[in-house]
């Protein structure tokens, strides 16, 4: 079942809040599982929301995978996840890292606190 973040805000006093945002992938499962990463930005020049990344990774059986996505200079961003495999066996979440690498406060999206969506936004039909 695919997951997104909703749409963050991404500007602070100075500009861009998060330089980088984060995915994390742990698989508890037996067997391997295929994760879709979608991550969409909103720029400052065109104010659109426009597809940025799109990936898709396999997380072998029992470990985990971390992959991270440059999103400075954008007012907004979103992810979207999904996982084909053992759908309850791979918790994913978000993180948003400042320049320094540090988390950015607000800008952390646990699973639980994702929104379940039908489809991911560039699936066929969508």
């Amino acid at each position: 079942m695919p997951f997104t973040t909703g749409l963050l805000t991404n500007v602070d006093s100075v500009g861009s809040a998060v330089s980088n945002v984060v995915v994390n992938a742990r698989n508890i499962a037996n067997i391997e599982a295929l994760v879709i990463v979608e991550v969409f930005i909103v720029p400052a020049t065109t104010g659109e929301l426009t597809l940025a990344y799109l990936t898709g990774y396999m997380v072998d059986a029992k470990s985990s995978d971390i992959r991270s996505f440059f999103i400075a200079g954008n007012l907004a961003y979103e992810v979207q996840t999904s996982v084909i495999g053992p759908l309850t066996e791979v918790v994913m979440t978000t993180f948003g890292l400042d320049e320094f690498g540090k988390i950015v406060d607000g800008h952390r999206v646990l699973q639980e606190e994702m929104t379940e969506i039908s489809v991911l936004a560039t699936a066929p039909g969508a």
